[in-house]
């Protein structure tokens, strides 16, 4: 809360900088809220009344937008609320497991129907996996899933699919749970995102989800939202593979999910 109301501040601050430069001073001379006192006090207290409303106003802005964005030297990043599958005009990265598992369902191995990827599957069924994976000239590795010996795929590969980029994601253990065994190769599996969407956005933005965020485990540590979203916009800026300008990364999370202003407050 204390670094919320310094970013109100600050804002303010800069806001009240640029009026107190080119606004004139007879503005603040001409109301007069105490009569008795002389006129430099009375143009003191406008200003003061000025800077509470502009932080009044910066404090609710801050507080109810719906998206904020990252700007650097090479790189630009959208985070904002919505609905990843109800974007538009854009690549839509959805997660699947490193064996691009399509069956929906209850059982551990099966892709739940609420997550993201069971929503895709259920309004763009695949009737043949196999056929995209070809098409993407996409080979499994030679190391085979730890569940009933599947054949797998580099965490982090992408398979297009119309306006959709089918992403190996989760690796499996061996119950079928989704799971990075180490921290180490969650970086590793945005390191070869990264890579892969240099090479499908096809001059259109690219929409992500805040990844393992759902049911995937990341070794023994436990992340919040909050903190996957710092972890993944790390990654991003330490890439030397970028979405090129005008062109932008979405990161899209549930209403709530995680709070705009605490993005990069340690910054």
């Amino acid at each position: 809360m204390i670094k919320f109301l310094k970013r109100s501040c600050a804002v303010a601050l800069n806001i009240m900088a640029v009026v107190f430069t080119f606004a004139p001073e007879a503005i603040f001379e001409k109301y007069k809220i105490c009569p008795k006192l002389s006129d430099e006090i009375n143009v003191v207290i406008m200003r003061l009344i000025a800077f509470c409303v502009v932080l009044m106003f910066c404090t609710l802005y801050l507080r109810h937008r719906r998206s904020i964005c990252i700007k650097g030297n090479n790189y630009s990043i959208k985070i904002e609320y919505g609905d990843l599958l109800s974007m538009s005009n854009c690549k839509k990265v959805i997660a699947f497991d490193e064996c691009f598992t399509t069956t929906i369902g209850e059982a551990p191995s099966n892709i739940k129907p609420t997550s993201i990827c069971g929503q895709y599957l259920r309004k763009n069924p695949i009737q043949d996996m196999q056929a995209l994976l070809e098409n993407a000239q996409l080979v499994p590795i030679r190391s085979r899933s730890k569940y009933q010996h599947k054949e797998r795929y580099e965490s982090g590969r992408l398979v297009p699919n119309g306006e959709y980029l089918l992403l190996a994601f989760a690796k499996l253990d061996e119950d079928g749970l989704g799971r990075f065994f180490s921290y180490e190769e969650f970086l590793d599996c945005l390191s070869v995102l990264w890579k892969e969407i240099d090479k499908y956005y096809g001059q259109k933005d690219v929409c992500i989800s805040i990844l393992g965020s759902g049911l995937t485990r990341i070794g023994d540590a436990s992340f919040t939202q909050q903190e996957l979203l710092d972890i993944i916009i790390g990654s991003y800026r330490l890439s030397p593979y970028k979405i090129k300008s005008p062109y932008q990364l979405h990161i899209v999370c549930k209403d709530g999910s995680i709070s705009l202003n605490r993005i990069d407050e340690n910054d």
